[in-house]
């Protein structure tokens, strides 16, 4: 995933850069007059909208071999915990490469890497539509992960480089609503779709969604320059700056406690009496996330700090109610929908609180962002298998209150770099 309002004081942004980098800095002033954005313009749109099917294309390619694993082994002749290795294949590519692609393109124009990051999910959607060859479909869709990796850590500073300062916030929130819309619906419908019609259908339709989005991109989306030689920044620079590692701290324990309970979800629900209901559940969870996403992106360019703080709680809430309410299921699904609209803003205001820390190094800070992200993902089915195997889901309860405590230390002594407050 990728890349705000200029605080004053003493959590200002540097002043004002020449044209860089990932275009103009990365917070105002686009390089090319036609797009410059001034004080009360209006949001992009369209092109928003662009970035937005950008990421609900990136999710659904990721996630929907998870709701077709009968059919793809059908398919492909494999068993179905071979078909969950395509996941986990996807989430290897984006974790290994996110970081050097993003920086080793820094200097190119970022239209063209976009469309490029785009492309990388025409091919490999295309390639898994047509395969019959189960190693063939593995290296396709570690190659739409590289695309995923270098896609992710793009979005946010694009958004963010499209409109004023004060308007960051709500481009970066609604750039990243196509993720809970790809969780809450398009999984839900890619997967009746590929028992209804063949899964191969299914990424058949993805392949003509990016091909679509490259050309609503080329259209749409404007062109920014790539960053100067003299002006790039090390991974290291970028990663020593004030704040960074805060945020990314912040990151990795709020999405490691997220994912022990998301990933396993279904065993918590059957020890709590709700097995049969899990879908039920994730659907709540869903919608929730939307009212999240809607609320963050109203308010997150004057309250991130608060937002930040109170996603957190609330997700805390939610994690020590859902521990006390087993068998009881008004409970449960109140304290899901209470950790679903913590969650649903929570990548808009890491990407938007990183952005506005790394400034002009927006793009290597959310490849970062991105990698620590995937290490989440990864952290939280290895702890959460780990807990159930040795403690049952009784443990899970305080292990993410405990995780969600750092976190909010972190946010709490944070406040002059990383989520300062708004001015």
């Amino acid at each position: 995933m990728t890349a705000l309002p200029q605080p004053t004081g003493e959590c200002a942004l540097p002043a004002p850069l020449p044209a860089s980098a990932n275009g103009p800095d990365a917070t105002r002033a686009p390089a090319t007059p036609q797009h410059a954005p001034s004080r009360g313009h209006a949001l992009p749109l369209a092109a928003l909208l662009a970035l937005a099917m950008a990421a609900f294309i990136t999710i659904l390619t990721e996630a929907l071999p998870a709701g077709l694993l009968p059919q793809m082994g059908l398919g492909l002749g494999v068993s179905e915990a071979l078909v969950g290795q395509l996941v986990t294949v996807y989430a290897i590519g984006s974790l290994l490469t996110a970081i050097p692609l993003t920086a080793a393109t820094q200097g190119l124009r970022r239209r063209p890497v976009l469309l490029t990051a785009i492309a990388g999910f025409v091919i490999a959607n295309t390639v898994t539509t047509l395969s019959t060859s189960y190693p063939l479909t593995l290296v396709a869709r570690f190659v739409a992960g590289v695309s995923a990796g270098l896609l992710w850590a793009l979005l946010a500073g694009y958004a963010a480089r499209m409109v004023p300062g004060h308007l960051q916030g709500r481009a970066i929130a609604i750039a990243m609503v196509g993720t809970p819309l790809a969780l809450s619906l398009g999984v839900p419908a890619g997967t009746w779709l590929g028992i209804a019609l063949g899964w191969r259908v299914c990424f058949g339709i993805m392949t003509l969604l990016a091909l679509a989005l490259m050309l609503l991109v080329r259209a749409r989306v404007p062109d920014f320059p790539g960053q100067a030689r003299g002006q790039r920044q090390s991974l290291r620079q970028v990663f020593t700056l004030p704040g960074i590692r805060p945020v990314l701290f912040v990151v990795l324990t709020y999405v490691l406690a997220h994912n022990i309970l998301y990933t396993y979800i279904a065993p918590f629900l059957a020890a709590a009496g709700m097995g049969q209901r899990t879908d039920l559940v994730l659907l709540d969870f869903g919608i929730a996330s939307l009212a999240g996403i809607w609320i963050t992106g109203v308010l997150i360019d004057r309250h991130l700090r608060p937002l930040a703080l109170i996603c957190t709680v609330l997700f805390g809430a939610a994690a020590l109610w859902l521990g006390l309410a087993s068998g009881q299921a008004a409970a449960i699904y109140l304290a899901v929908a209470v950790w679903g609209l913590s969650f649903g803003g929570a990548a808009s205001l890491f990407q938007t609180a990183l952005a506005k820390t790394a400034a002009a190094a927006a793009d290597v800070a959310q490849s970062m962002l991105v990698t620590t992200w995937n290490l989440a993902i990864a952290g939280g089915g290895i702890v959460g298998g780990v807990l159930i195997e040795h403690a049952g889901v009784a443990a899970f309860t305080p292990v993410l209150l405990m995780l969600l405590a750092a976190a909010l230390v972190t946010l709490v002594f944070a406040r002059r770099h990383g989520f300062p407050p708004s001015h």
